[in-house]
């Protein structure tokens, strides 16, 4: 079992297309993030079902099980720090069945805000649904009075999940027992710790490592499995899985055990001894180039090196030439950095560049800025490939999150991505915001930073692209509204990288009835708000309207909103494609032929859409008033007379035919 820093979310169950311009596909988390290893900070049903697969259930998990199968359900965890509490609240929520309710419709899996504070603004009101589930994570919480802030909060998610017969669990913060409020003990379960051991066994099993039960009983690995932490756990598990695919430790188990062991025990005591000899700069500069670019290239390794003695300014002996200084592999064996067959330079000893480069981003905060430069530029070298440059975002994302820095790695998204041309998105910057969007700690900074920046009138094209790509990609699959929000700020744009964003903002929304009836509400009250320019949430509205856009079955309360907002405008050129598209779908299917009856009650009786309505319906039956048009035609123009004769009290009615009336200009 791990307790992992995972945040929320609705996992998608299809690709999403987002109509003109880019189209993004996307499936549970980024495909470049499973390759490279990274840990998805998300609760998509992909990672829920490989966090199943290694989970041991520890002691008291039974009970919250059995207490949180009943509708409107809220169970309060209470463990101590390491032991996996939040990995058991994932999977108490993943376990009370499938993603889906009785009629198929998907359920909610997202993760709540802990404060008041939450930095991400301007989003929707929480609003459970029957059988949602929720994760209300307050072990981050510290100090008394945060504590009381926090329980307010959880009062109000507390009652609204159980009036909506939803599911909650929630993890208290460790350490503060004393400030708990009384309500709360008859909803709260103890877990206890689970066996080290049975954990990494099961990880082992997983990952196809042979081993004897003997290989474990170590008195060192006991030490690990007894007071280790979950994470570092499935650390370990997880480095001797690298030790065996590296092929450079052996073939045995017990060899693989001994070098994982070493570096999740030995390795940041083994840097400070090497950092303790290594006293020059360049040395120490290439000890740090090789933990950022292991596994690239020699030559590219070189040039990296030398850019950033230049950044953080070394000035070699301008008397000294190249062929007079010490040889490259020289300066490398001495290092303990070994050249492989394949020319790409690793570190000798197993997971030592990861100990390098956070004993420097730990210990030179001086130099931290010089480094998000040399990372900005040197991630261009032609040597690196495609795989090269994830690895070395990645690595730069994770010490600068851990030295609290989200700054330096949302100052490289925006270097990134003005470096793109046309209508190209960089993927290196948002590779780097998704990494940003998914942290734990971060997360909620992140999503605020893309916040101001899409209300922003002076975001370039580029950065625009890469907030649509990373909404698409990323937000969308673990903050489902917040990800609406950004979108509709961008789809109002002017210009193509507008177009693309509401085709992204609309294929959103057509996936998730919740989320369609989110949009709907929100342009109602944009438009109604901007009487001035109400043209960009209008022409967006009238697409969502669309019959083919909307749900099926047709939410037929949702559209009437929608068009009642359409209708409450002068007729616009939006109008003809929006009342055609329901025409043919009530031809092609009878049950849709309430769309005739919604649409027209939706203009409240007003003459200008009435006629407007006609109009469009003589066009689309054709002066040949074809056979199968004829009879929807014929049923459409009967509401449009009921609507104008019960506007107008007139007791006299046509014939079977149309009324002949006057097209609103």
């Amino acid at each position: 079992m791990t307790e992992q820093d995972h945040v929320t979310v609705n996992d998608p169950r299809a690709p999403v297309y987002s109509g003109g311009g880019h189209q993004y596909v996307f499936y549970g988390r980024p495909d470049w993030m499973i390759r490279k290893g990274v840990e998805s900070l998300r609760i998509v049903r992909e990672d829920r079902a490989r966090l199943a697969d290694r989970f041991v259930r520890p002691t008291g998990y039974r009970d919250a099980a059995e207490r949180l199968e009943k509708p409107g359900s809220v169970v309060l965890l209470s463990a101590e720090p390491g032991s996996g509490r939040r990995a058991a609240a994932i999977m108490l929520l993943h376990e009370l069945g499938e993603d889906g309710d009785a009629d198929g419709e998907p359920v909610r899996f997202d993760e709540l805000p802990a404060t008041d504070k939450d930095p991400a603004k301007g989003e929707p009101p929480f609003s459970p649904a029957e059988g949602d589930r929720y994760l209300l994570d307050l072990s981050g919480i510290s100090g008394e009075e945060s504590y009381a802030q926090a329980q307010r909060r959880l009062a109000v998610y507390r009652s609204q999940v159980r009036e909506a017969e939803a599911h909650m669990v929630v993890v208290l913060p460790s350490g503060m027992a004393h400030a708990h409020a009384p309500d709360l003990a008859p909803d709260t379960v103890e877990l206890g710790r689970p066996r080290g051991t049975a954990v990494v066994t099961r990880y082992l099993r997983m990952d196809r490592i042979p081993f004897r039960s003997g290989d474990l009983r170590n008195a060192d690995l006991q030490l690990l499995f007894d007071r280790s932490p979950m994470r570092e756990l499935a650390r370990f598990a997880g480095l001797v899985r690298t030790a065996r695919d590296s092929r450079r430790f052996g073939t045995d188990t017990a060899g693989w055990l001994d070098q994982a062991l070493h570096a999740v025990t030995d390795r940041a005591g083994e840097v400070r001894e090497q950092m303790a000899t290594v006293c020059a700069t360049p040395d120490r500069a290439l000890l740090l180039t090789t933990a950022v670019f292991e596994e690239a290239l020699a030559d590219t390794v070189y040039e990296a090196w030398h850019a950033l003695m230049g950044k953080v300014g070394h000035k070699e002996d301008d008397e000294a030439t190249e062929l007079a200084r010490t040889a490259f592999g020289e300066s490398l064996r001495a290092l303990g950095i070994e050249r492989g067959p394949d020319g790409r330079l690793r570190f000798e000893r197993l997971a030592y560049a990861d100990a390098v480069r956070t004993y420097f981003w730990t210990n030179f905060p001086g130099v931290r800025d010089d480094l998000r430069d040399w990372i900005g530029q040197a991630t261009s070298l032609r040597g690196l490939t495609a795989d090269d440059r994830t690895n070395v975002v990645v690595r730069f994302c994770e010490r600068s999150l851990a030295v609290a820095r989200p700054d330096h790695l949302f100052d490289l998204v925006v270097r990134w991505a003005g470096r793109a041309t046309g209508t190209s998105c960089d993927p290196l910057a948002v590779q780097a915001l998704e990494l940003g969007l998914s942290h734990e700690r971060f997360g909620g900074w992140f999503r605020q930073r893309m916040y101001d920046c899409v209300r922003s009138g002076s975001l370039s094209d580029g950065l625009a692209r890469v907030l649509i790509a990373a909404c698409v990609q990323s937000l969308a699959a673990t903050h489902p509204d917040q990800a609406l929000v950004r979108l509709h700020h961008l789809s109002v744009r002017k210009g193509r990288v507008g177009l693309e964003a509401g085709g992204a903002l609309l294929g959103l929304a057509g996936r998730d009835r919740v989320l369609y009836r989110l949009l709907i509400d929100r342009l109602r009250d944009r438009i109604r708000r901007e009487q001035r320019e109400p043209e960009p949430h209008l022409r967006l509205l009238t697409e969502l309207l669309a019959s083919s856009r909307a749900p099926d079955p047709p939410p037929w309360p949702d559209l009437f909103l929608g068009w009642e907002a359409v209708f409450s405008q002068p007729p616009t050129e939006h109008w003809n494609p929006l009342v055609r598209g329901w025409l043919n779908a009530a031809a092609d299917d009878s049950t849709r032929e309430m769309a005739l009856g919604v649409m027209v009650r939706a203009t409240h009786g007003r003459t200008a859409a009435l006629h407007r309505l006609y109009a469009i319906a003589c066009g689309w039956a054709g002066p040949a008033r074809q056979t199968s048009r004829a009879a929807v035609a014929a049923l459409f123009w009967q509401h449009i007379d009921d609507a104008q004769y019960a506007r107008t009290g007139s007791s006299e009615r046509g014939g079977a035919g149309p009324r002949t009336t006057e097209e609103a200009p």
